[in-house]
């Protein structure tokens, strides 16, 4: 035994060596038929962002409970007494199902096949948002015709087009490197393209749309290199168009008018009729809030408490404490959103680069727009909370960007193992 013992040992130390040795040459024949397969094999590259995913996720979640929590009492009114308590929850819950499906479909489309179509989905968009201005195709809810009926569900256009702008301008601004100097060459055809938009929107009237729009576009010719005199030239313009959309508007007047008092006797129950109920809502909750389901102002007092004011109730049944939480959570996303969207540029992948951080900008925005209105700092704007507020079209839109966004993470991860795309 002692003469051989150490033999079987020497074996095994040598098989050991021999199996976590690393190679000291580099294969022969690169490119040959296997070196070739073996970049670009899928199951090498290690998955997606995950941090990024389930940040989404908590934020869907969270959304799903709140949007119950806002909702369950507005069946006690009568213009909802035929809904059961659970009709938004339900519907949502669908939404949620869908857009996830739709979600894994996006994520499996190349970045590639985006960029060769984003013209023909502006086309797209643009005849969805004529559509919804024909009587009897649009769907007018509150004065404003913004939805169209498909079935028992209703799919809002000015949501697509928020994302097919994004896909325009980015594909847009990496056709026109070579002129993005030249102001007129560069700028004119996107601001005629978002203009017709804006039009369209106004029409209906979603002057909200309109602006998360404008920024998305503003922000990626911004991006992409167009230059700094030229960007400040378009937001005054910007600036000075919807100045005068809201000297020339009345009631938008008195949307300006109720923020800046909304306490007033003229707009208390007015204009500023929505944003003293929210504020109300948010000086309820204090620091811990009074505890999930536990609202008064959801029950008939804020009106669209699911929708545009969901951060109230938010607000209210967590206190300070939920409102930080959720503001951070969309700081992060945003971050992280406009991280990968360098990434992809520092890798030459401009289109790529372009649209994530449009997606990061049009996130970061609206939320930012939402949850100034819920806090009294902006005028009241009809912008949902993105993730989190009910609306089927918007929380599917928002998850086929987010999945381009992994998808974009994806490649570029693929690229950094030395595969291709």
């Amino acid at each position: 035994m002692s003469r051989t013992a150490p033999s079987w040992l020497g074996w095994l130390s040598a098989k050991w060596a021999a199996a976590t040795a690393a190679p000291t040459a580099l294969p022969v024949r690169l490119g040959g038929r296997g070196a070739l397969s073996a970049s670009t094999r899928p199951g090498q590259v290690r998955g997606f962002d995950q941090p990024l995913a389930w940040v989404v996720v908590a934020l869907l979640l969270w959304g799903l409970v709140m949007v119950y929590s806002a909702s369950i009492a507005m069946p006690d009114n009568p213009r909802f007494s035929n809904y059961t308590h659970t009709y938004f929850l339900v519907r949502h819950s669908v939404w949620l199902a869908i857009s996830f499906v739709a979600c894994l479909l996006a994520f499996q489309i190349p970045i590639v096949v985006w960029e060769k179509y984003a013209a023909w989905l502006f086309v797209v968009s643009l005849v969805l948002l004529i559509a919804v201005l024909i009587p009897g195709v649009g769907k007018v809810v509150y004065g404003a015709r913004r939805w169209i009926s498909v079935g028992p569900f209703s799919f809002q256009p000015s949501e697509l087009a928020k994302f097919a702008v994004l896909l325009y301008a980015a594909d847009y601004m990496v056709r026109k490197m070579d002129v993005k100097e030249k102001f007129f060459q560069a700028v004119t055809p996107m601001a005629l393209a978002v203009a017709i938009v804006g039009l369209l929107l106004l029409a209906e009237p979603d002057m909200g749309g309109f602006l998360v729009i404008a920024v998305i576009a503003m922000g990626i010719l911004f991006l992409g290199g167009v230059n700094a005199r030229m960007f400040f030239l378009i937001a005054t313009i910007l600036l000075i168009a919807f100045s005068l959309m809201i000297a020339l508007s009345e009631w938008r007047r008195e949307r300006i008018f109720a923020y800046l008092d909304p306490w007033s006797q003229q707009y208390a129950l007015g204009k500023g009729y929505q944003l003293s109920h929210s504020l109300i809502a948010i000086g309820r909750g204090e620091i811990f809030g009074v505890g999930l389901g536990g609202s008064v102002e959801k029950l008939h007092w804020l009106p669209e408490a699911h929708t545009d004011f969901l951060l109230a109730v938010i607000g209210e049944e967590f206190g300070l404490v939920g409102v930080v939480l959720v503001i951070g959570l969309f700081l992060w996303l945003t971050r992280r959103i406009m991280h990968i969207g360098r990434q992809a540029i520092a890798m030459d992948r401009v289109f790529a680069g372009l649209v994530a951080q449009g997606v990061g900008i049009w996130m970061g925005f609206q939320s930012f727009i939402n949850m100034g209105v819920n806090l009294g700092a902006l005028p009241t704007k009809g912008l949902t909370l993105p993730l989190m507020s009910y609306g089927g079209s918007a929380i599917l839109v928002n998850l086929i960007a987010i999945a381009v966004v992994l998808r974009i993470d994806f490649e570029n991860r693929q690229l950094m193992q030395g595969g291709r795309v």
